[in-house]
């Protein structure tokens, strides 16, 4: 009886993993077509979900993600029987809201969604992260996320209650936007969630703590929900306070090269990627205050082609761990010799990070300068030095992993582990060299 238990299990399990994957294909392509074809879910819910260009974009990401961070988990928690159900139906929770975090059209609605996005992601790095030291990192993220989100809710109630309407296209509501207060409550928890530099001390813990799945949504698509939130709650309130935006973009982008700058003095490869995405973000902060439509679609591609490009940075660093037993600088030596594929992807990753043609974050770069420009010239010299020293950190990742003399106890990976890493990897360079050569052609 007890054999017979055991095979159900597994055989469910492998049904659950390998269905959940090509299910997330299935949906992507879906997703993928209605965005480039313009076709929204205005009409099939009522008012509950609207969904547009912003929003298909982020959907779509989010369903490309969550596929690639199981398939990426095959080894971690499949293949070692670390209780891979419970693993797939964390995902899958997280997954199905943040969907409807990008779908709904209600402001109180998202908020509870919001919310609620952060207990699986906690599940995640409790149950399946890799050190004790995880419980300290959920507990800073969610201390951040959670205080930093209450004077939202408190906006959202008097929008509410003044308007009698919390939608998304609803319009300008009352004009709340003349007052600094009701600016910085609007968006204080979206810069955490984003988060830019004096509010991150949350994200670098919870990224060395959680497994590669949640390093991969983490990044990929929760980051996410700061700049989304940012662009919808500035078409609501009608404008932000310029008092308010000034200083925002001060610490924006003052604070993204002073993340660009801590990069260099990282020894975890996870933290240096963790603040390479405070800088990015930092950027696509300025885009959104810029109140331009360039600006809206700088912050929508730098979204996405973060989100692909530090996913797979993430899921290199979690296979050069397997392969060193250690995420330290200057131990990780030589790959270039010990494992030629992998030092490929990282240099198209590394590549893509620093924004090199044709890829999509050559054009959010543009855009996001642009719009930045169009605000203020003073912060063209912020961004042309963020702009900077992101190629340089990206190429000292590169040339720090890649070259010099291997450790002695260094171990190659297996056959299976190579395939998933080419899959992973080709997918996410793919299709941010397929959306770039597109926008190429487009522009």
């Amino acid at each position: 009886m007890g054999v017979v238990i055991g095979v159900f299990g597994l055989f469910s399990g492998l049904v659950l993993w390998w269905g959940f994957t090509w299910g997330c294909v299935v949906m992507f392509f879906v997703s993928l077509e209605m965005w480039f074809s313009s076709i929204g879910l205005n009409g099939c819910c009522g008012e509950m979900m609207v969904v547009d260009s912003y929003s298909f974009g982020l959907v779509s990401l989010t369903i490309l993600v969550s596929g690639l961070s199981v398939l990426a988990s095959v080894r971690d928690v499949y293949k070692s029987g670390n209780n891979s159900v419970s693993f797939i139906f964390s995902v899958l929770a997280l997954t199905v809201v943040l969907v409807f975090c990008f779908s709904l059209s209600s402001m109180l609605n998202f908020y509870v969604m919001f919310e609620f996005s952060l207990i699986p992601i906690l599940l995640i790095i409790l149950g399946w992260g890799y050190q004790p030291e995880r419980l300290q990192a959920g507990k800073y993220m969610m201390l951040y996320t959670v205080s930093a989100s209450l004077p939202l809710l408190v906006l959202i109630l008097l929008v509410l209650v003044s308007s009698g309407s919390v939608f998304w296209w609803s319009g300008h509501c009352g004009g709340f936007g003349l007052s600094w207060l009701v600016t910085l409550c609007a968006s204080l928890a979206f810069v955490v969630k984003l988060p830019i530099y004096g509010f991150h001390l949350w994200l670098p813990k919870a990224h060395v703590e959680a497994p590669v799945a949640g390093s991969m949504i983490l990044a990929g698509v929760l980051l996410k929900l700061g700049g989304y939130g940012l662009i919808r709650i500035f078409y609501v309130l009608g404008g932000f306070s310029c008092f308010v935006m000034t200083g925002m973009f001060c610490l924006g982008l003052g604070g993204g090269v002073i993340a660009s700058v801590i990069c260099f003095a990282q020894n975890d490869v996870k933290a240096l990627v963790a603040y390479s995405s405070v800088g990015h973000m930092s950027l696509a902060l300025g885009g959104v205050f810029s109140n331009t439509e360039w600006g809206y679609l700088g912050c929508l591609l730098m979204m996405v082609a973060h989100g692909l490009c530090s996913s797979g940075m993430f899921f290199l660093a979690s296979e050069t761990y397997k392969c060193y037993s250690t995420r330290s600088l200057y131990l990780v030596k030589g790959g270039l010799a010990l494992i030629p594929g992998v030092a490929l992807c990282w240099f198209l990753m590394c590549a893509i990070n620093m924004a090199a043609p044709p890829s999509l974050n050559l054009w959010a770069e543009l855009m996001l300068g642009i719009s930045v420009l169009t605000y203020s010239v003073v912060f063209a010299v912020l961004t042309g030095v963020m702009t900077f020293l992101s190629g340089l950190y990206s190429w000292y990742v590169y040339s720090a992993t890649q070259h010099g003399q291997s450790p002695l106890w260094v171990r190659g990976g297996s056959l299976m582990e190579e395939f998933v890493n080419y899959v992973v990897n080709f997918v996410l360079v793919f299709s941010l060299m397929v959306v770039g050569v597109s926008l190429t052609c487009f522009l």
